[in-house]
Formats: structure tokens, C-alpha cells, sequence
């Protein structure tokens, strides 16, 4: 009796195909003159597939949306920034205008940080 050098394979893989799924896949194993089993082996082993990976338009929009809210923090802080080196340089005439500015860029800047770890 003659031995084989073949793995013994118990497990089994079960699919369904639609008539046109099935019409390819029979059509691509003729062709390779190979049967179905060593077919389904050869593509698992021997293709490589890549994740699918889809952006939807809502994604687009709310990438956008960021980017001009991002944008808009740039503009409010180098105003910020401008009055306080104003103030500093010349001095403050109103001690509490001078707090506000610097709670209102530390409030800035904490806003952007927090938008920047979402």
C-alpha cells in the first residue's frame, strides 16, 4: 500500500455563493486545473487581502469643520498674544484687563489641547 505525504485535514470551511459568485469561482478553478479544495488552499495562502477602508463624506466634513476651528484658535490666539505684549510693554492701565487677557489665553490654550487629544 502506498503511503501519501499529505497533512491530515479535519477541518472544513463552508461558504455560500450566489449562481454568479459560484459561475466565477468554478470558471477560475478549470482554469487551473486544480480542484476546488486545493483552489480555496492555494487563495488563502498564497493572496493577500487588505483591509477596505471607506471615508464617508460625514468624516470629510467634520475633518473640515476641525481644520477651520483649528484655524480660527490660531487667529484668536496671535490677537491675544498681541494685546498682552501690548500690555506688558507699555503697561497695564487696568490691573483686571490685564488678568482677563492672560486667563483668556490660558483658557485658549487649554481649548486647543483638549481639541487636539480628540
Amino acid at each position: 500500500m502506498k503511503k501519501y505525504n499529505t497533512p491530515h485535514r479535519h477541518r472544513v470551511i463552508k461558504t455560500r455563493l450566489t449562481e454568479e459568485e459560484y459561475a466565477e469561482f468554478s470558471e477560475r478553478v478549470t482554469l487551473c486545473k486544480m480542484s476546488q479544495a486545493e483552489f480555496i488552499r492555494q487563495a488563502l495562502t498564497k493572496s493577500s487581502i487588505r483591509p477596505v477602508i471607506t471615508v464617508s463624506p460625514v468624516n470629510d466634513e467634520l475633518l473640515s469643520a476641525v481644520g477651520k476651528l483649528t484655524a480660527e484658535y490660531g487667529k484668536i490666539g496671535g490677537n491675544l498674544n498681541q494685546i498682552a505684549r501690548c500690555l506688558n510693554e507699555y503697561g497695564a492701565p487696568y490691573n483686571g484687563l490685564s488678568q482677563e487677557v492672560r486667563a483668556a489665553i490660558s483658557g485658549l490654550a487649554a481649548l486647543k489641547l483638549k481639541s487636539c487629544r480628540k
